[in-house]
């Protein structure tokens, strides 16, 4: 098994008006850039079939022209919202460290761009590079997992600046087309963008969790025969796992307690939060409360989805 990336910080504070905010006047630039095999190729896939201008791989120097460009198109069709966004590889310490400066250039501006970053464990990172028998970019004459640790000491700077985490681990291809959908979304009037993801504590927390709450401190329907095979998405097991006082006192304290972080949210200007409910497996207690929470969280300024990352991995 591939050694496991130290713990990292989860994103940080979003810009005014980022990504969730589209009902505003504005679209922000999107950058995409991340871990090599994190998924920002597919998520620039994503963007384009919802009718973005992606430009990939664009030298870190021509962002704030390509900034200017933008701003020039929607003087001259002030209807149109432009939606565009650039997919950055810095994984030279040279490309590093001159984006590092373009960005902090470009956010002391009116205009401020949204920076994305995508992660994802290395155990994660290893199992795709060897799906696709391809080496890491970085390994040189090393091991694959040298590479992903040179190039994490490279784009540590970009990550800690990054606006938006998204961790891609345990994700296929379609759960992270669902993910990224949700995140530029493009219909929504709400304010705050909430992420309730169910996962399994032995297959890892999510690095981008904001909130972690564990269910494992309730009845298991596992133990539970007729239940078993089932999951929380199921009558059944919903009704099994909150029909417990201690789930429905529990999440009535969830709700109480996120009420004000999300009037907070909103006052200094983030727009997403991710948060993550597990259990052991990710299977039918943390779906069940995820689902239910979801639901409850769900109101005029916050706008919810869900996200069973483990569901079926067992």
């Amino acid at each position: 098994m591939a050694e496991q990336s130290p713990a990292h910080e989860p994103a940080h504070e979003p810009a005014e008006g980022a990504i969730a905010d589209f009902a505003a006047e504005r679209v922000p630039l999107i950058i995409l850039t991340g871990m090599s095999g994190a998924g920002r190729s597919t998520a620039a896939k994503v963007l384009e079939d919802l009718g973005w201008y992606v430009v990939d791989n664009l030298p870190p120097q021509m962002l704030d022209h390509l900034q200017h460009l933008r701003t020039e198109a929607a003087a001259s069709n002030p209807g149109e919202l432009l939606r565009l966004a650039v997919v950055i590889d810095a994984r030279t310490r040279a490309l590093s460290d001159e984006f590092t400066a373009v960005l902090g250039a470009m956010r002391a501006g009116t205009d401020r761009p949204v920076l994305i970053f995508f992660d994802a464990t290395d155990e994660d990172l290893v199992r795709r590079f060897e799906s696709v028998r391809r080496p890491h970019p970085l390994q040189g004459g090393g091991r694959l997992l040298d590479g992903i640790t040179a190039e994490r000491e490279l784009v540590a700077e970009l990550r800690s600046n990054a606006d938006l985490l998204v961790d891609t681990s345990g994700l296929n291809v379609h759960q992270l087309t669902a993910k990224v959908t949700s995140l530029v979304d493009t219909t929504t009037q709400a304010r705050v963008r909430v992420a309730l993801m169910s996962f399994g504590f032995k297959y890892g927390v999510p690095l981008d969790a904001d909130f972690v709450f564990d269910m494992r401190f309730l009845p298991n329907p596992f133990w539970v025969p007729e239940l078993r095979p089932l999951t929380g998405r199921d009558a059944a097991v919903a009704e099994y796992v909150m029909g417990k006082e201690s789930a429905r006192s529990f999440t009535d304290r969830v709700v109480a307690m996120m009420e004000p972080v999300f009037d907070g949210y909103l006052s200094e200007g983030r727009r997403y939060a991710t948060v993550a409910v597990g259990c052991t497996g990710g299977k039918h207690r943390s779906v069940a409360v995820a689902e239910h929470l979801c639901a409850r969280l769900r109101g005029e300024q916050v706008d919810t989805f869900i996200v069973h990352r483990d569901l079926g991995r067992e």
